[in-house]
């Protein structure tokens, strides 16, 4: 698991088949303290195993699955990365839960200036909407962040000058993807309903008809 909170950015240094992958070798100006072979690296919000790890440099691995439902397939030698660590029990959690598994690409459709700040606004696919909620969390690239509004197939999100300079999203141009991962919580829920709902003699779990009921609505 991580948190969203990047912890630095790495470039490609190496690109190298590997049957229907692909092998990166990451260069990262993330202090690797303690490594240990095989542990979880993030490298733009994709859950990837490390190993060969040196000091500032590692390689990955990356599957033909992994390749088609993220954007790592498009990084070439010199393409900068977001990279994050795996949470340790003993960390803060800033950010939010996230598990490294992309559930769809964004596109960025515009963004705005708004002084020191940058808004920007996002294309996902319809599938994804209930899962985007409004000051909810979410993950773009790795980087956690917080929805400003959403509607169908789009949501925005306001970056603060510290993650603008730190991450890769000062280099986001409009048509280009990025890696969406949706708060977890939300497709734990919506599983553990739906198991319900479809259980005989279970309840149907939170609905607008049983808070209606309950005098919410």
């Amino acid at each position: 698991m991580f948190t969203g909170l990047v912890q630095g950015s790495g470039r490609v240094l190496r690109r190298l088949s590997a049957g229907n992958g692909v092998v990166f070798e990451i260069g990262s100006d993330v202090a690797i303290e303690q490594p240990v072979e095989g542990e979880s690296i993030a490298i733009n919000g994709v859950c990837l195993t490390a190993y060969e790890i040196g000091t500032t440099t590692f390689r990955v691995d990356v599957s033909p699955e992994t390749l088609s439902r993220s954007t790592l397939n498009g990084l070439q030698v010199g393409g900068r990365v977001n990279v994050e660590r795996a949470l340790r029990l003993s960390d803060r959690l800033g950010g939010h839960l996230v598990s490294g598994h992309v559930d769809g690409l964004g596109v960025l459709g515009k963004t705005v200036r708004q002084g020191d700040f940058v808004v920007l606004n996002f294309n996902v696919p319809v599938e994804l909407d209930r899962y985007i909620v409004e000051k909810g969390s979410i993950a773009v690239d790795g980087i956690s962040l917080t929805v400003n509004d959403c509607g169908p197939g789009h949501f925005s999100v306001s970056i603060i000058p510290q993650t603008w300079q730190s991450t890769t999203l000062a280099e986001l141009r409009v048509s280009d993807q990025v890696n969406i991962e949706v708060d977890v919580i939300g497709k734990y829920i919506e599983k553990l309903l739906g198991h319900k709902a479809d259980t005989p003699g279970a309840s149907r779990g939170v609905d607008r008809e049983l808070l209606a009921k309950s005098g919410y609505l």
